[in-house]
């Protein structure tokens, strides 16, 4: 299930319209960069992947999977397969996949997940532990050390 729409997305202030007065599209897809990448069959290590905005459904579903049902901590991988929609060039993602993640990328697209869906974006707030500067970086992804 991919799709874009055209749905104004409403800022925090209730408003939904960009300073030109156009409106702004709601984004449904976002991109990521894992911080070690899937290791494929063949070896290939995947980086880059993205994930949509979870549906109702998507939230639901899961619930009814005997392996979740059987150990709750197996939500997630469930939940995350569903809205992953590639891993570099794989796009049959399902969760036999999320499980062969390293588990510092599935905690990354748990929290990327969060991100997304609750708050609407990807950025989150920093600061420099040596000068105290407070700056925003963007959990999509991204080179180490650029923000």
């Amino acid at each position: 299930m991919r799709r874009t729409t055209e749905t104004p997305a409403p800022d925090p202030a209730g408003g939904t319209e960009r300073r030109s007065g156009q409106r702004e599209p709601l984004r449904t897809e976002f991109t990521f960069e894992l911080p070690r990448g899937y290791v494929d069959e063949t070896g290939a290590v995947h980086h880059t992947g993205v994930m949509r905005l979870a549906t109702a459904r998507d939230e639901l579903v899961p619930l009814r999977d005997d392996r979740v049902r059987e150990n709750s901590a197996y939500l997630s991988v469930v939940l995350i397969a569903r809205v992953v929609t590639r891993i570099g060039t794989i796009d049959d993602i399902h969760p036999g996949i999320i499980e062969d993640l390293f588990a510092s990328d599935l905690a990354f697209l748990q929290d990327f997940y969060r991100r997304i869906n609750a708050e609407g974006h990807t950025r989150a707030a920093v600061s420099c532990p040596a000068c105290k500067e407070e700056f925003a970086v963007n959990l999509a992804g991204g080179r180490l050390g650029e923000s």
